[in-house]
């Protein structure tokens, strides 16, 4: 049981001394549920030049003074960016920092001009898709994907 949340939970900028728990985070989640693929090697091991460095953003939640939680929008071009890479620790689940997560991405990515954000996931990840709803994301037809978890496409208009 979770105690009352007396402080805020603090949505940041992914800076470089972050790298090393955005890739802890997901490695966290992605190898409980399903194993490391490629592109998860590719994106966790190098951010800034997967991510950052083609125009994406990388969010991270701060809780106590612990970074507990992250996510990233990856850029894709005309104003597409896919949601991707959102973790929040066991430890601090049930405080709403995903809800926080999705959010600010969102907030993010309509700050920078995009038209819509998507996400690929997988129908395993029940609590992930009731949040992804809540934000406003609707089910697509799934194209293929470089993850082979991914068997679900979620994207919401801006």
């Amino acid at each position: 049981m979770h105690k009352p949340q007396t402080t805020p939970v603090a949505i940041l900028d992914f800076e470089p001394r972050h790298a090393a728990k955005f890739r802890e985070l997901n490695e966290e989640w992605i190898t409980r549920y399903f194993v490391m693929e490629e592109a998860d090697h590719k994106s966790l091991g190098d951010p800034q030049g997967y991510i950052l460095g083609e125009g994406g953003y990388i969010l991270m939640a701060e809780y106590n003074q612990e970074i507990v939680g992250t996510c990233a929008l990856i850029h894709e071009g005309n104003g597409i960016y896919e949601l991707a890479k959102m973790a929040v620790t066991p430890k601090a689940q049930g405080l709403k920092i995903g809800k926080l997560l999705g959010e600010a991405a969102i907030q993010k990515a309509r700050e920078a001009g995009a038209v819509k954000v998507y996400l690929v996931s997988n129908r395993r990840l029940e609590t992930a898709l009731n949040l992804y709803k809540r934000l406003g994301f609707v089910e697509v037809p799934m194209p293929p994907s470089i993850y082979e978890r991914a068997d679900i496409k979620m994207e919401i208009e801006l």
